[in-house]
C-alpha cells in the first residue's frame, strides 16, 4: 500500500496522534542508565517492538523509531561507530512492523551533543553525520524524518538539509523550549519558537513544532507564536508528562493521562495538527490523547 503523505492527510483538517516516550519506555523494560538504546535494535528487537506496538494499539497514527541517538558521534561513544547504518535501519524496520500499512513511521534524529560554537564541529561535519543517518533511516522504510529536541539552529538546519537533499522523505522539525523570566519561550541557545520554525521551513521542513521541555504548560503559547508567523504550516506538539520528580531514587513524571489530554482542545483551537508525547508519556497517555482528539471532532 502506498500511504499518502502526512501533510496531505492533514489538509482535510484531520488531527493526527503521534506516539509517546521511548527512553522511559525502554528503561521500564530493562534498559540501564549508561547503556546504548540503539543497540537494543539489534540485541533486543522484541522489546523495542513491544514499545512501538503499544503506541499503535493505543491509537497512534505516527510512530517514531529507537534511533534518537543513532548519529555517528553518539554511537562512537559506545564503540558502535561502525554500526550506524545497521542500527538505524533496524530501528525503522521494527517500527515499520508495528505500524503496518495504515500508519506512518517518523524516524527519530536527535542532537549530536556537539556544538559549532565550542569549536567541536563545523556545520559541514553536522551535515555529513546526519546524511549518513538519514540515508539509513530511509533504507529501513521510514515515511518521514523527525529532527527533534533541537536547541541550536545550525545543527537543526544541517540535519534538515541532509534529509532534504539525500532522501525523498517528509521532514518534521521540533525544538525544545523553556520559559524565561520574562515569560517568553526560548531554546537553551536562545532561539524563539518563531525563529526556529521559520529557519526550519526555509531549510526544507514540512512540519514544525515543539517537544520535550518542562511539560505541557506553555505549549499553547508556542503554537500561537509559530502560527503567527507561519499560518499554514502543520504543527506538531509532543510534551513531557510534567516535570520529573525524584521518588525512591527514580525519576517520575507526574502528569496524568487526563491532565495531558485536557490540554488537547486548547492546542487544537490554537492550531495544532499533530499531538503526541515525550518523556514520561506512556501508552495510557496516548490513549487518552486519542480519545480527546476523537471527541473534538
Amino acid at each position: 500500500m502506498n500511504r499518502e503523505k502526512i501533510t496531505d492527510a492533514l489538509k482535510s483538517g484531520r488531527i493526527l496522534v503521534a506516539d509517546g516516550a521511548w527512553g522511559t519506555a525502554l528503561q521500564s523494560r530493562g534498559l540501564k542508565g549508561g547503556d546504548n538504546p540503539e543497540l537494543w535494535n539489534a540485541e533486543h528487537p522484541e522489546l523495542v517492538l513491544e514499545v512501538a506496538a503499544s503506541y499503535i494499539k493505543a491509537g497512534s497514527n505516527l510512530i517514531e523509531t529507537n534511533t534518537f541517538g543513532g548519529n555517528r558521534y553518539k554511537l562512537e561513544h559506545f564503540g558502535l561507530g561502525d554500526r550506524v547504518a545497521e542500527l538505524n535501519k533496524a530501528g525503522v524496520e521494527i517500527s515499520r512492523k508495528a505500524a503496518g500499512e495504515d500508519n506512518w513511521v517518523i524516524a527519530s534524529v536527535g542532537p549530536t551533543g556537539k556544538m559549532v560554537l565550542m569549536g567541536d564541529v563545523t556545520e559541514e561535519d553536522f551535515y555529513n553525520v546526519f546524511k549518513e543517518q538519514v540515508i539509513a533511516l530511509e533504507a529501513g522504510g521510514a515515511d518521514a524524518i523527525v529532527v527533534e529536541t533541537m536547541s541550536a539552529l545550525d545543527e537543526a538546519v544541517a540535519a534538515i538539509k541532509a534529509a532534504k537533499e539525500n532522501t525523498s522523505l517528509e521532514i518534521i522539525s521540533t525544538f525544545t523550549y523553556e520559559p524565561t523570566v520574562q515569560g517568553e519561550f526560548k531554546t537553551m541557545m536562545g532561539v524563539s519558537p518563531a525563529e526556529a520554525a521559520v529557519a526550519a521551513v526555509n531549510a526544507g521542513a514540512d512540519i514544525v513544532g515543539a517537544n520535550c521541555g518542562k511539560g505541557y504548560e506553555g505549549m499553547k503559547q508556542i503554537i500561537e507564536e509559530i502560527r503567527a508567523v507561519l499560518p499554514n504550516i502543520p504543527i506538531i506538539i509532543q510534551a513531557n508528562a510534567g516535570l520529573p520528580e525524584l521518588i525512591n531514587g527514580e525519576s517520575v513524571f507526574p502528569a496524568t493521562p487526563k491532565e495531558m489530554a485536557d490540554q488537547n482542545p486548547l492546542w487544537i483551537e490554537a492550531g495544532v495538527n499533530i499531538i503526541g508525547g515525550c518523556c514520561g508519556t506512556t501508552d495510557k497517555h496516548i490513549r487518552a490523547i486519542r480519545n480527546a482528539v476523537d471527541s473534538n471532532k
